[in-house]
């Protein structure tokens, strides 16, 4: 689709965009084909986040083994049906949605693609991450804003390193699979975005460390001791937990690896806390 393209649909539809719900449609069939081709490579069915106007979703037909899509816009949706009946629609927030039990009926495995607006992209993509560790989310295809990306991408001491950073981190292979300039979109965006192409690792799963990431995060000006200490860890306890991993109490949770973490989370996993 183009942008007189998107344009001429919502007009046939008697739509305008809802930012409030951060609508910026994809208007590239150039960038759709080779964002569903990404999504597709490994032959699993796709979950699609807010398809919108479906420039994304028309693609992900024709590879797709099979195409489910959630959309919190009830207007947007009825859009999706009248065009693409193929799709297995639910209107629904996709923070809400039974992602799992969507999984499940998909056969156990399904890729996600999505059109992430900012305001819930940490959030959603948190879910997908917890979710992905139980195998079900071989491989993710995200459009976000670039200052959402640089998330994934940072490294130990950066700015935004944090606990989105380990988890997709531990859990996924993170690469760059294109930039998206602000004109590909109806309405314009006042950013460019990215695209990111996260591949599961196959790690094993780690219960804790989500738990502790939130906790060694929730300061980041204090130590990782001062933090871990306030979620409830016992001095003795910290001492032999950190000296277990050779790690030292005084430094700060945005210097760690994500290995480091990961050996934390196995200790807690091992031990408690």
């Amino acid at each position: 689709m183009s942008t007189a393209s998107v344009k001429c649909e919502l007009e046939k539809y008697g739509l305008t965009p809802n930012r409030a719900l951060g609508q910026n449609f994809l208007a590239s069939d150039t960038a759709a084909r080779t964002i569903a081709g990404a999504a597709c490579e490994n032959r699993c069915p796709v979950i699609e986040i807010g398809p919108g106007m479906g420039a994304l979703t028309a693609e992900l037909v024709k590879c797709a083994q099979r195409v489910a899509a959630i959309e919190i816009d009830k207007r947007m949706a009825e859009i999706i049906a009248d065009r693409l009946p193929e799709v297995q629609l639910i209107n629904e927030d996709a923070l809400k949605a039974d992602i799992p039990g969507l999984i499940a009926a998909l056969g156990g495995r399904a890729n996600i693609a999505a059109n992430l607006p900012y305001y819930i992209t940490t959030p959603l993509c948190v879910r997908f991450l917890s979710l992905g560790a139980d195998g079900g989310i071989p491989a993710m295809t995200l459009m976000m804003q670039k200052e959402a990306a640089e998330r994934f991408t940072a490294r130990p001491g950066d700015r935004v390193y944090g606990p989105l950073t380990v988890l997709a981190g531990y859990y996924y292979e993170v690469t760059k699979l294109m930039e998206l300039s602000r004109d590909m979109y109806y309405p314009q965006p006042d950013v460019d975005s990215v695209v990111l192409k996260l591949t599961a690792k196959g790690a094993e799963k780690l219960f804790e460390l989500e738990w502790l990431l939130n906790r060694a995060f929730a300061m980041r000006r204090k130590t990782l001791s001062n933090n871990l200490r306030a979620a409830g860890i016992s001095d003795e306890r910290l001492k032999s937990l950190l000296g277990a991993c050779g790690i030292e109490g005084n430094i700060r949770a945005e210097k760690l690896t994500v290995a480091q973490f990961a050996n934390i989370a196995r200790e807690i996993e091992a031990h408690g806390k």
